[in-house]
Formats: C-alpha cells, structure tokens, sequence
C-alpha cells in the first residue's frame, strides 16, 4: 500500500473530472475516501466500484455542499464511519461565465454559494477534528482564474481569489496545530467543462499556454499528491500553478 494507508480523506464534488483523479489517486495510496457528488449519482457509484477494486473503503453521499447543516452532518456521519479524518480536498466547483453586465444576481450567488461558501462549510465541520488530533492536511482546489482574473469570469474570479486568501489566512491559524492548508490552481484541464468550448476558443487558450497544451486531470491530482505526501511536509500557505505557465505570462 502507499504512504495513506489507514488514513481517511474527504473530498467534496468528486464524481467526474479532478476531484474523481484525486479520489482514485488517495485510494492508490492507501487512503479510505469519503466523497460527495451532486447530480451524478451513476458516476458516483461507478468510483465507489473503482476505489473498493483498490482496496480502500469508500462512502459517496449525495451532499449540498452549500448548504451548512447539511455538510456537518456529512462530515460527523463520516467522522463516525470511518473513525478518524486526515484530509479534506475542497474540489467541489461551478462555472457560470458571463459578462458583467449580462451577469444576474442568481448567476453571481450560484457561484460565491458553491465555490467559497461550500470551501467554508467543509473545512468548517473537519477543522476541529484536526485541531484536537493536532494533525490534519487541507487542500483547496483553486484556479488559474483566481490569481490573474479572466474576463467573463468575475464571479468564478472572485470565489477562487477569495479561496486563495482563505487558504493563506487558515495556514497561519492552524500551522501551531500541526494542521497544513495549501491549495492547487489549476489552468485550462481536460475536463467536462473544457469540452463545451469551442475550437475557436480553444485555440486561442493555447495561445496563452507557454507549455502549448491543455493539461490533464493526472496533472492536477499529482500537485496534490505531492503537497500531501512526505515531501511536501514543510509547505504551508501556498498556491500551486498547475497551469503550464499560463500565469507566469500575466
């Protein structure tokens, strides 16, 4: 087994794209994986087959990760079922791109709801587990957007900066604690998301790649390794690139 076994990681929206990579990539460590999804329930149930194949145990809940209550009653469910927690990775993520001033109230809340919001209520209900065990890893899953903000994105802009300084303020709160907070921003990755822009568009995302491709779920899910893993045990507060430059050009 890998450097995980017999530890426990819940990690939000992981029933396709990143979060589904960094769910297999825990179980092929060792580590018992708690997951919730929101809509896709055949997917979920397709990775829950994938982890137990592993080895690991595994719980998929259906889960409103913008709603407060609903999350901490996950998480103590989950506390409860697999004994211990070790490791949260905040994945859960929409995007709903518009202009400014085509952008409605609900297009704005949408986001700010599930993206921040939801990163708040998940590391709110683990946070004392982790300060009362004086262990415990946090991995935000950011974006590229939330560093150098792109246009038609102001509202997936502002949830992902807004995750960028929860992480750097809840690093120095809980480092005393021995409790890591460190987040991944990745650039423009293969994923469902990606695949509903046009080629035009994807083109010219390229463009703006140093690296000249799109990059993959693997790459993601192995920043996130590594920030977990024995190597990464003196970084704190940090926001890793993984973006193929794209926000070195800014």
């Amino acid at each position: 087994m890998g450097f995980l076994k017999n530890k426990t990681a819940i990690v939000t929206g992981a029933s396709r794209g990143i979060g589904r990579a960094i769910a297999l990539m825990l179980a092929a460590e060792g580590c018992d994986v708690a997951f919730s999804y929101r809509k896709s329930r055949d997917a979920a149930k397709s990775l829950e087959s994938e982890i137990k194949e592993k080895g690991c145990r595994v719980k998929a809940s259906r889960v409103d990760i913008r709603n407060f209550d609903q999350v901490k009653a996950w998480v103590e469910k989950t506390r409860k079922h697999f004994g211990r927690l070790d490791i949260l990775v905040n994945n859960a993520g929409i995007i709903i791109d518009k202009a400014l001033m085509l952008m409605g109230e609900d297009d704005w809340k949408g986001v700010i709801d599930t993206n921040l919001n939801g990163t708040f209520n998940a590391t709110r209900a683990c946070i004392v587990s982790f300060l009362k065990q004086k262990s415990g890893q946090i991995i935000n899953i950011s974006s590229v957007s939330g560093s150098i903000g792109l246009p038609r994105q102001v509202n997936y802009s502002a949830s992902k900066g807004g995750m960028n300084a929860f992480t750097r303020a809840l690093a120095k709160e809980v480092a005393a604690y021995g409790v890591r907070v460190n987040a991944v921003a990745p650039g423009f990755i293969e994923t469902d998301m990606l695949a509903g822009l046009d080629d035009k568009y994807k083109e010219q995302v390229l463009s703006f790649i140093p690296l000249g491709r799109i990059g993959r779920v693997a790459d993601v899910a192995a920043a996130v390794r590594f920030l977990l893993s024995e190597q990464g045990r003196y970084i704190t507060g940090q926001i890793l690139h993984v973006d193929g430059g794209l926000a070195m050009k800014e």
